[in-house]
């Protein structure tokens, strides 16, 4: 089956187009698009494929998807804007702005610390259902409440939904909105684009449908098999809330009472035209916009947690800031200063400071680890800047 790519790239970035064709190879279920924008000016703008095989509704130039952990990138924008405005410290302890927090020993966890994954509420010791990840206050009690899982200050580990809840409640707790106002009000509206933490009613049919390959299926049940407490198997599905894979055919981020709620570690829904504006914004003027300077993103992208995390797992390992992914073996961008996020099955967003670049590639073929698509998407865009 032949896909028909859509858009078009300046020339020059050719070898984009190209890389983008190939991710469809063999994919006939497969939907994404990609952004590149460079000095706040769009280089790339290339979309194809089905948003929804069930129908075989097609994806198109504004198709958004959800974003899964890319979503814990924008949030950190939001908190380094807090940190940059005098109204956060990465140093103070969580429990200065949210005082329950302090409950089992968390007493002395800084902001810092729980953007960086070293919390120690990677995953709920309680069994949570899809009522609770729904209701904000529910979730965010929970966490405050819980003791951590580890003992502080050994280690990190990836926070892959309870980041989002936490530092969401860390921006609520500092701006009185939840993190999805604050994101609109800060980022998504003044620029104009495609992109929500809680997905409004009046978009609910907009987004692409996802579906999970084989591999990544297979991946996932052979975790399951592990003994308990699988802590990195609970830290997906938070007990009884979500498939492992994050969706099934009807459930998950597939079911729009998901995608309304804020669900900010994994439920952002964006285009990549959006994800690649929001990050050029993070770095040069975009559509009138600059959302961090200079000083705040150099402090923003230290590097706070790398190596083995703490319940193990193989290698590459991620590296982390306050919050944003850095370059890495596990996930390359264009160089060492580049920051960003990517998301479970094949999404990823990146901002490039010194060639003043932000990247958006979006899809709804999820896939697992042997996943080249946006790798090989970002290898020919770094042969080329």
């Amino acid at each position: 089956m032949s896909i028909e790519i859509q858009g078009h790239v300046q020339p020059g970035f050719e070898p984009i187009a190209e890389a983008f064709k190939n991710a469809f190879a063999d994919r006939p279920q497969m939907g994404a698009s990609l952004h590149i924008v460079r000095g706040g000016e769009t280089v790339a703008d290339l979309w194809g494929g089905v948003a929804d095989a069930r129908d075989g509704r097609l994806w198109e130039k504004d198709t958004p998807t959800t974003i899964f952990s890319c979503t814990k990138g924008l949030v950190s924008i939001l908190a380094a804007r807090l940190v940059e405005e005098g109204r956060l410290d990465y140093q103070a302890p969580v429990a200065q702005y949210w005082p329950a927090f302090a409950a089992a020993g968390k007493e002395n966890v800084t902001v810092g610390e729980a953007l960086s994954h070293q919390a120690g509420l990677s995953a709920p010791r309680a069994d949570l259902s899809e009522d609770d990840i729904v209701d904000w206050d529910r979730v965010v009690s929970v966490l405050a409440a819980q003791e951590p899982l580890w003992t502080l200050g050994t280690g990190y580990q990836y926070h892959a939904l309870t980041h989002g809840w936490v530092a969401g409640e860390i921006v609520r707790r500092v701006t009185g909105k939840s993190v999805g106002t604050y994101f609109r009000e800060l980022i998504a509206a003044p620029l104009g684009v495609d992109a929500w933490i809680g997905l409004p009613d009046e978009h609910a049919e907009r987004p692409a449908h996802i579906r999970v390959s084989q591999p990544l299926q297979d991946l996932w049940a052979e975790e399951a098999k592990k003994p308990a407490p699988n802590w990195p198997y609970k830290a997906m599905t938070l007990g009884h809330a979500l498939p492992v894979d994050l969706v099934s055919e009807t459930g998950g981020f597939n079911a729009a009472r998901i995608r309304t709620a804020e669900i900010p570690g994994a439920g952002g829904i964006a285009s990549a035209e959006a994800m690649a504006t929001m990050w050029s914004a993070v770095v040069a003027p975009t559509r009138g916009v600059r959302l961090l300077n200079n000083a705040t993103i150099a402090n923003a992208t230290r590097a706070q947690s790398q190596g083995k995390p703490v319940f193990g797992g193989d290698p590459p390992y991620s590296r982390w800031g306050y919050g944003f992914q850095l370059d890495s073996e596990a996930r390359r961008y264009l160089g060492d200063a580049c920051f960003g996020h990517d998301g479970a099955g094949g999404q990823v967003g990146f901002a490039d400071p010194t060639r003043q670049i932000g990247f958006g590639f979006v899809t709804n073929w999820m896939m697992g680890p042997d996943d080249q698509r946006a790798t090989e998407i970002i290898s020919a865009l770094r042969s080329i800047v």
